[in-house]
């Protein structure tokens, strides 16, 4: 069995935090929490740092800082309207799972969030997934409704980790 999520390592403290294993219970937990199969999808996950990701984040956001987490879905899953729910992709074959797209996430600027906060690291490290993988749905937080469904999903799917409501 393929694993649910690739993830590439470009920073040797992520593989000491744990990366792959607390992204595999975050997107387990979104998945099961959207009443979605937890077999049939796949998604690439790269742990950077802070110089690696601001070079994405102008790349394709023109914005040439460091950021947190970045999001490049496959395919346009945003629903109609604001408000409403995305149509969630359905799973393909085992042979051939539905790739819903590429997250990246940056080790220095999680870590400065998590201790601004007072969170723990990787509590902050499964929010950040959980975040992405949501925009890899559909999801966004553009307009006051959109980010509140968004949010409500997260504070779910975090609390059933035994992460604290990040909001």
């Amino acid at each position: 069995m393929e694993p649910l999520v690739d993830c590439i390592l470009e920073d040797e403290r992520w593989e000491a935090l744990g990366l792959e294993a607390l992204a595999d219970r975050a997107v387990r937990a979104a998945l099961a929490h959207l009443g979605m199969p937890s077999e049939g999808f796949t998604l690439c996950l790269m742990g950077c740092d802070d110089a690696r990701i601001a070079v994405l984040n102008a790349d394709f956001r023109g914005k040439a800082k460091a950021t947190n987490v970045l999001s490049w879905p496959s395919e346009d899953r945003a629903p109609e309207a604001p408000g409403e729910e995305p149509d969630l992709p359905e799973p393909g074959p085992a042979e051939m799972p539905e790739e819903l797209g590429d997250i990246a996430i940056a080790y220095e600027t999680c870590q400065q969030e998590a201790i601004d906060a007072g969170k723990s690291h990787p509590h902050h490290v499964i929010h950040l997934v959980v975040h992405g993988f949501l925009h890899l749905l559909g999801y966004d937080h553009e307009n006051d409704a959109d980010a509140a469904i968004m949010e409500d999903h997260e504070v779910s799917i975090l609390a059933s980790l035994g992460v604290d409501d990040p909001y």
